[in-house]
């Protein structure tokens, strides 16, 4: 009996999960560590930022759909790995240490066969001081954030019913942040409530950023086909801040919040002020932490995770300039490449490099929108690794007959603009692939054919029933793998 360990139950590690069990049957046990008992749709957290949905629409209990699964939850943190076991254990195996309230500070060793690496992200609010929902900004990252968010927006509203313009400042709060399509879709869904509650003329909306320009989404920008015309996505981004009165900074790191102001530089290296009543912004990502160690216990950290915290996979991390930057630079079956058994998928695998082109102001300081990897992409990996793992079960070979380069992949990215059946609008955007590939397609860096954005109600229906479709899906409910990622 083979033990796939995978850490991380959110869209990657959960996919990953579920497909896993559907291949590998009872013959062989799959074991899920995270901290969390909830799994949560992320994408929706923005309609909880706004009062639209309750969190216990986004969310629902981990451990009974995996019981129903024959897949084995533990709910705790993983603390390190051990890729070659220890002096008291050959087996490879995670130090995990349990969160709930019975166990909680408990650690147990779980051993594996293969290892998924889902962990996601760490929200690194303390790169950027004064940032995050504990201080001086809000977040809808996480569905107790978007919570939390809804409550202080709610006083900016009941402030605007008694007369007192607001200034809303939301995007990223660092120069290394990414997910700028989340926070461009909670300034959209803002901008309606303010205009569906009468109070758009007493509201500021300004959209703060670290992209070099605005449609960039941390994926260099794209040109997609509109109307039957090519626009870059430049140009498709501004209209749509122009049609809902927001106004735009970009180029820019934020570099301390305080209550009502915040500080950041600009790519001319200036050093300027924004005042603000409410402020929602997006930190940088950085990897959770994860220590490893040989069978000596010497610390090989440094040796399988890159130095943003990530892990190191087929990827050509070769340090080179912008200019020579490849498709074939990204991974494409996410392996590690010091311990073949062990895999990173979704947010928690390291990129060689940004998609951007990276930038730093005059004093010095990055500022580049960094890799987007979530929602389409991050589940698509958890899948073809895990159907990877399963099938070298299954067969005793070491081939990955399934692969998912991001320079060969497609994704679809809605932008919700509001919500409800009549007025709710969308920005919808695919692109293909998600990263450029000037070799393949070198007039557009991506194939127009398949790279496509409009602005309509179309979107928006689809957007809300993604919601549903894929809760259902993550669910396990019948004939859920007929649903695509």
């Amino acid at each position: 009996m083979a033990r796939v360990l995978i850490l991380g139950a959110g869209i990657s590690g959960h996919t990953a999960a579920l497909a896993a069990k559907r291949k590998l049957g009872k013959q062989h046990e799959v074991v899920v560590v995270s901290p969390n008992s909830n799994y949560q749709w992320v994408p929706s957290n923005i309609w909880v930022g706004v009062g639209r949905m309750t969190t216990k629409q986004v969310i629902f209990p981990l451990a009974p759909v995996y019981k129903k699964q024959g897949i084995i939850f533990k709910q705790a943190k993983a603390v390190s790995i051990h890729p070659e076991g220890d002096a008291s254990n050959p087996k490879q195996f995670v130090k995990i240490q349990y969160v709930t309230d019975i166990m909680k500070g408990q650690e147990e060793s779980v051993e594996y066969d293969y290892l998924i690496n889902a962990t996601g992200p760490k929200l690194n609010f303390e790169a950027t001081e004064g940032l995050g929902p504990d201080l001086n900004s809000h977040s809808v990252c996480t569905y107790d954030h978007a919570d939390k968010t809804w409550e202080e927006l709610q006083k900016c509203f009941a402030k605007m019913e008694k007369g007192e313009t607001q200034r809303f400042v939301i995007g990223t709060g660092n120069g290394m942040a990414t997910c700028q399509g989340a926070a461009f879709e909670y300034s959209l869904n803002i901008a309606f409530e303010l205009e569906r509650r009468k109070l758009l003329h007493l509201a500021e909306i300004i959209w703060i950023s670290n992209e070099y320009e605005l449609g960039d989404f941390g994926m260099g920008g794209a040109y997609v086909k509109q109307g039957g015309y090519v626009t870059p996505t430049k140009i498709f981004a501004e209209s749509i801040f122009k049609e809902y009165g927001v106004n735009w900074i970009v180029g820019s790191a934020v570099q301390k919040v305080e209550p009502g102001l915040l500080h950041y530089e600009n790519i001319e290296g200036e050093k300027l002020t924004l005042s603000f009543d409410f402020a929602m912004l997006i930190p940088a990502f950085s990897g959770v932490g994860l220590k490893a160690y040989n069978k000596e216990n010497e610390d090989i950290t440094a040796q399988i995770f890159a130095s943003n915290g990530f892990m190191k996979v087929d990827a050509d991390y070769t340090p080179k300039p912008y200019e020579q930057w490849r498709a074939s630079d990204w991974p494409s079956i996410y392996q590690n490449p010091t311990y073949e058994n062990m895999y990173a998928c979704g947010i928690a695998f390291a990129p060689p490099h940004t998609i951007s082109k990276p930038m730093i102001s005059k004093n010095g300081t990055p500022i580049t929108a960094t890799a987007p990897r979530t929602g389409m992409p991050s589940s698509v990996m958890g899948k073809i690794v895990a159907e990877n793992i399963a099938e070298q079960i299954k067969t005793g070979t070491k081939e990955h007959k399934h692969r998912a380069s991001m320079a060969g992949m497609g994704a679809a990215c809605v932008i919700s603009a509001g919500y409800g059946f009549a007025r709710g609008k969308a920005a919808t955007m695919t692109v293909f692939p998600v990263v450029q590939d000037w070799e393949k397609y070198p007039k557009w860096g991506r194939n127009l054919k398949y790279t496509v954005g409009e602005m309509g109600r179309a979107g928006h229906w689809f957007k809300w029933a993604m919601h549903y479709m894929f809760m259902y899906k993550a669910k396990a409910k019948p004939l859920w793998w007929l649903i695509p990622e």
